[in-house]
């Protein structure tokens, strides 16, 4: 059994890497990929007790992009996430550097989102939410801050009410395109796949479209497998990989108890199950891409 889609707390998860790494153990995961949002923390963190424990660890990062660079004025876009797996080299410094750059973007957010909840008269510190963020502070850890103080009862109604993109304290974040997620992720050595379709705006033709496009500026793979996948859903995006000719990836985008319901390996009500077989699959199509 292989993951290759969790987050520790280095950004929005809440387990810390090395029990990360010792809990996929337990659970005979043979593979993991930390793919925390736009940050390595967790991989070169998780790193040390992958190999004491003898765990193959994947490198990976979930990038948050825009599909446009500008869409109407007043109103942007919902945030479109891009994978990107390290599977045949590491991620160059050019890239990691450029990664550095883009958690900037997201310290100067938080002090917005600070600044407008207090605007609300929701009473709320930065250093309330750093304590549950550690290398990146994000939005769910302010939903706990919320929680605790009782001006809302449960993280998804922290996120209706003010966090979310259209919600009452929502704050624009400076991210890159999907376009420059990307090519970031190419030029570096990596594998770009477009991570839980299901979320995107976009159906049947317009998504088919979208892959077209994104496939002209180095998209090579697709997330098939997601535990927020139907099983119709699932079969429908394995069914654009084939037609594409793009990588099918997968993971159950394990949080732990920022998002519960999921279990790490198996997904939500154990709608997951993916062997070694299709990490063998994934590196056997991205050597043959690179070999071309």
């Amino acid at each position: 059994m292989i993951d290759l889609h969790t987050h520790t707390d280095r950004s929005d998860g809440s387990t810390d890497p090395g029990d990360l790494v010792r809990m996929a153990v337990r659970h005979g995961i043979e593979a993991l990929g930390i793919s925390d949002h736009d940050t390595l923390a967790g991989y070169d963190a998780a790193m040390p007790a992958a190999a004491a424990c003898g765990l193959e660890l994947i490198c990976a990062v979930e990038l948050s992009t825009r599909p446009q660079a500008q869409a109407l004025p007043g109103k942007r876009e919902p945030s479109a996430h891009l994978l990107g797996y390290w599977l045949l080299s590491a991620p160059s410094a050019e890239f990691r550097g450029w990664l550095e750059s883009q958690q900037e973007s997201r310290r100067q957010r938080n002090v917005e989102l600070v600044a407008r909840l207090r605007q609300l008269g929701v009473e709320v510190a930065l250093q309330e939410a750093e304590i549950y963020g550690r290398n990146q502070v994000g939005r769910p850890h302010f939903a706990r801050v919320l929680c605790d103080k009782g001006y809302v009862s449960n993280i998804q109604e922290a996120f209706d009410v003010y966090l979310a993109d259209d919600a009452k304290a929502a704050v624009d974040r400076d991210e890159p395109t999907l376009e420059e997620g990307i090519r970031r992720i190419v030029e570096s050595g990596g594998m770009a796949s477009l991570a839980h379709p299901v979320r995107l705006p976009q159906r049947g033709p317009d998504l088919a479209k979208l892959l077209e496009h994104l496939i002209d500026v180095g998209l090579q793979g697709i997330e098939v497998f997601h535990s927020e996948h139907t099983p119709a859903g699932t079969a429908a995006y394995a069914e654009l990989a084939r037609s594409f000719g793009l990588i099918p990836t997968g993971g159950t985008d394990f949080h732990g108890e920022n998002k519960p319901r999921i279990r790490l390996g198996t997904g939500i009500d154990s709608n997951i199950h993916l062997n070694y077989s299709f990490l063998d699959d994934m590196r056997d199509m991205c050597t043959a891409r690179h070999n071309q």
